[in-house]
């Protein structure tokens, strides 16, 4: 997508369908804990590495997240936030959403499920963050062009960063987005939860072995 590909729309986009694929994509992930073990094995020092760096980028998510929120919380849609995260990165939320993604694959042990939950993370997000930015561009218009002028569209440039001396935010949104955050946290004890039942034969082998 290049910015002079943006065509202003009067309507904002409908974040219902991005929680569907959302929460597609987190039944999918299940799935995956169910019927795919990890090529490495439960407990050796690979798989824990592994799984302690998929740890720290969950959160980095949930951290991220939530200092994105209080700037955004309340404001997406009715104001041009371009300060904190805002001024490192068009669409932080989305970027550390992507980064826990991640980090989930690598929780369960496993590159490959670590690069496809990233992408598919990645490409959603990517799409969403199109539609959203048709519609900024014919809310705020020129104002608007200058900010993506200059700010990247994911990856975010830490020396582009500046911001207010204080900050209101929305009290709803920061909840709401902590609540969000425990689904991230929930993957750990989950996937700890079926390594136990596989090991003592409680639960069914796995089909695929992902690496």
């Amino acid at each position: 997508m290049t910015y002079a590909s943006l065509k202003p729309v009067s309507r904002a986009f409908d974040q219902r369908k991005r929680l569907i694929f959302v929460r597609v994509a987190a039944v999918l992930a299940v799935l995956l804990l169910f019927l795919t073990k990890p090529g490495l094995t439960e407990g050796s020092d690979g798989h824990e590495a592994l799984e302690l760096l998929g740890l720290c980028l969950v959160l980095v998510c949930v951290v991220g997240r939530l200092w994105s929120i209080l700037y955004v919380g309340g404001k997406k849609n009715q104001e041009l936030v371009s300060t904190g995260p805002f001024s490192t990165t068009q669409n932080p939320l989305y970027f550390f959403s992507t980064i826990g993604a991640i980090g989930i694959g690598l929780v369960y042990g496993s590159m490959f499920a670590a690069l496809a939950l990233g992408l598919a993370s990645f490409f959603i997000f990517r799409a969403t963050a199109r539609k959203e930015a048709e519609f900024l561009l014919g809310k705020f218009g020129p104002v608007y062009l200058a900010y993506i002028k200059i700010t990247p569209r994911f990856w975010p440039n830490p020396f582009l960063y500046h911001d207010h001396d204080e900050l209101q935010f929305s009290t709803r949104a920061l909840k709401r987005t902590f609540l969000d955050g425990l689904y991230f946290l929930a993957i750990f004890p989950a996937v700890e939860l079926v390594e136990h039942f596989r090991a003592t034969g409680l639960l069914f082998p796995a089909f695929v072995t992902l690496y």
